[in-house]
């Protein structure tokens, strides 16, 4: 099972207890003053009968605070999440950090640094990077926005999901749009493994059909949720931090109330996914400090409530290029989120935004992860480690601690050596084609796209389930008109259907 990472120190706290109050106390207020307008109306009636107030024509619903908090209380504090694979099984809890990945509409070309379309094998190359390094404890949603080859848009999130069945075995999620995780979710079930229901909120307090069915499939499925919002602050959020955590809780609040009341005790965590907007030119500020400041405050709130928390905005960088701005933009937000008491980081493989992700910056992102990791575990201050008797046994100059059993024993333990940089001196490098870090991470690439297995392979009657499926899900999108016929003649034509 992957426990991830371990904390072994108690998680940094930014804001004092009061504050932490203030923000609760604000956050309920909004949920019994403002509400949240849900079109839904099989979600109205739920909340309806649980004594909320509700408006069936304005579609506004407005939560007491005795409500919001026992489904707080209800919530599962830690939980596991079932593989294809047991070794991959997840435990998301209060102090593990697991990985995974965020997403790219495009590939990108790393001599121009310009986006493309990926091909499905370059799809497929990234889906089996993500599988072998060991620090990737599960898959987003999206690698890829889908991939080129005349793929309906409705379709390609679902082929996106058979090829990461085909080539994984971690848990994915599963996302809601158009009915999509009707057939994302029995694929999983097909294969014997659990997937992420995904519910989305719209900012600000807004929730729509498709987003709200994926609660009532989560119920149904007994399936964990990722509660997912994504305001942007001075857009869509108040532009100071406290006030954009607040309305962050208020919008994620709702959907747990709905999952608590349907199942009690279901399997939820919240994602944070807020960015800063860049007054310059309205677009998200990625990679801006206020991110970080936004993560660590909504760690320490969601701790209070003992719900697992997803820092999703930790990969997007506003960078073009895998470079020095990429990686502190990176850097800077994960391990403060994993200081501040997140479960879940979103790290991999995204370069701008979510309109660039590669294989190589998810081999580099590892090397992040890894440092990270290796800071969480801590610093071990135990009579061995003191090394007391050591320190007086070797004495000054020319006494040295190089050949001792302590240090072949401790080295390993206490450093972490990155795989993809350049940890050279200048002659071993002059010697040695004076490679960067980004020929490393290629080289790595290159072995473990050779090499790699996928372990187990599925079986040919998880094979034949999974393209049932996949027919099953073109047939209805072609009934409801979501494929046209020029489309579904080039995708006929292309997958050979």
């Amino acid at each position: 099972m992957s426990r991830g990472f371990i904390r072994n120190f108690p998680a940094f706290k930014l804001l004092s207890d009061e504050n932490i109050d203030q923000i609760h106390r604000g956050t309920l207020d909004v949920l019994q003053k403002t509400g949240v307008t849900v079109y839904n109306d099989k979600a109205l009636k739920v909340f309806k009968n649980a004594d909320c107030d509700v408006d069936f024509d304005s579609k506004r619903v407005k939560f007491p605070p005795g409500l919001v908090e026992e489904c707080l209380r209800k919530a599962p504090t830690s939980f596991r999440v079932k593989a294809r694979n047991q070794k991959h099984d997840l435990l998301l809890g209060p102090n593990n950090v697991l990985f995974f990945n965020f997403p790219g509409t495009d590939t990108v070309d790393l001599n121009t640094w310009e986006p493309r379309t990926p091909t499905e094998q370059e799809h497929i190359d990234l889906i089996k990077v993500l599988d072998a390094l060991e620090n990737v404890h599960f898959l987003n949603a999206y690698p890829y926005f889908g991939f080129s080859g005349g793929i309906p848009e409705v379709m390609k999130e679902i082929e996106g999901v058979a090829l990461r069945m085909r080539n994984s075995t971690k848990v994915t999620v599963a996302i809601a749009n158009n009915d999509i995780d009707r057939f994302t979710i029995k694929m999983a079930k097909s294969i014997g493994t659990e997937i992420f229901a995904n519910p989305n909120t719209s900012s600000p307090l807004t929730y729509y059909t498709d987003q709200v069915n994926a609660c009532f499939l989560a119920a149904e499925y007994d399936l964990p949720s990722m509660i997912w919002e994504g305001a942007t602050y001075g857009g869509t959020a108040p532009a100071s931090t406290s006030g954009a955590v607040i309305l962050s809780n208020a919008e994620l609040i709702p959907y747990i109330v709905l999952m608590q009341l349907l199942k009690p005790g279901a399997r939820v965590s919240v994602a944070n996914l807020v960015l800063a907007q860049n007054m310059g030119n309205g677009a998200p500020a990625f990679g801006e400090i206020g991110v970080s400041l936004h993560n660590v405050v909504f760690n320490q709130v969601w701790r209070r409530y003992g719900i697992p928390t997803v820092s999703s905005s930790c990969g997007p960088t506003s960078s073009k290029r895998i470079d020095f701005q990429n990686g502190y933009q990176k850097m800077m937000p994960t391990l403060l989120s994993a200081i501040s008491g997140s479960s879940v980081l979103q790290l991999y493989s995204s370069i701008y935004g979510e309109i660039t992700a590669h294989p190589i910056q998810a081999i580099l992102d590892d090397d992040i992860a890894g440092m990270i990791g290796r800071f969480l575990e801590g610093v071990d201050a135990g009579d061995e480690a003191l090394a007391i008797d050591l320190i007086n046994e070797v004495g000054p100059i020319p006494g040295h601690y190089l050949g001792k059993a302590h240090t072949r024993k401790w080295w390993k333990k206490e450093q972490f050596a990155p795989k993809s940089a350049d940890r050279l001196t200048y002659p071993e490098w002059l010697k040695a084609d004076k490679k960067s870090c980004i020929e490393y991470a290629m080289d790595r690439m290159e072995k473990i796209l050779s090499t790699h297995k996928v372990d187990p392979p599925l079986t040919e009657k998880q094979e034949s389930d999974i393209e049932d499926i996949l027919s099953e899900a073109r047939s209805y999108y072609r009934e409801n008109g979501l494929i046209s016929d020029e489309e579904w003649d080039v995708y006929k034509k292309n997958f050979k259907i």
